[in-house]
């Protein structure tokens, strides 16, 4: 079992810059692939990036490629979302989750947090 916290959201202007940080409990962390996927308002959840187990391999949505970079320290159980260059499109809860996969396909993943709400105005 792993449980998952994110922490980080908030209200940024478009052009600016957060860091998601995503906390996880248990000693499987560094066995575990890691992805965050976000929800608009209206809208399907949708993956974001994944990173393998021992952070080797990554994979981004193509809205994201350039701006966003994951990332994780297996030593803190964290993983992190820098995201850079922030558009109002990116508003939306962003959720941290853990799995047997980094890439796009939601149901390689086992365990979910339970959001942080990341809005970006005009």
């Amino acid at each position: 079992q792993v449980q998952l916290v994110e922490s980080g959201g908030g209200e940024v202007q478009a052009g600016g810059s957060l860091r998601l940080s995503c906390a996880a409990s248990g000693r499987t962390f560094s066995s575990n692939a890691m992805g965050w996927f976000r929800q608009a308002a209206g809208k399907d959840r949708e993956f974001v990036a994944g990173i393998s187990s021992r952070g080797g391999s990554t994979e981004y949505a193509d809205s994201v490629k350039g701006r966003f970079t994951i990332s994780r320290e297996n030593a803190k159980n964290t993983v992190y979302l820098q995201m850079n260059s922030l558009k109002p499109e990116d508003t939306a809860v962003y959720y941290c989750t853990a799995g047997s996969s980094w890439y796009s396909v939601r149901s390689e993943y086992n365990f979910w947090g339970q959001g942080t709400q990341v809005t970006v105005s005009s």
